[in-house]
């Protein structure tokens, strides 16, 4: 199977389940006839989908506050002295 048709295949699954309600009980039987490279498509495109999913919505007009450690100077002092004692840890 090509990668364009397992994301032909799961699109299709994606609409079966819009009508029907698909469990895993279905799906499993099927993923298990695929091959290991198209196992690994199969998960790669889920993680996409998921990560899109995860994705932050920004909407326009809306002020959003940024953490920054920009003129952070506790911060700067703490990495520092972070970095010094992992460098006599080291050493």
């Amino acid at each position: 199977m090509t990668l364009e048709q397992i994301i032909q295949f799961y699109n299709e699954i994606i609409k079966a389940i819009a009508i029907y309600t698909m469990n895993t009980a279905n799906l499993f039987p099927t993923l298990k006839k695929l091959s290991r490279a198209d196992k690994l498509k199969v998960m790669q495109f889920l993680i996409t989908e998921l990560a899109k999913e995860e994705e932050i919505q920004l909407r326009a007009g809306v002020t959003y506050s940024v953490i920054s450690p920009y003129n952070s100077h506790e911060a700067v002092y703490k990495l520092g002295a972070l970095l010094e004692e992992d460098k006599k840890n080291n050493v």
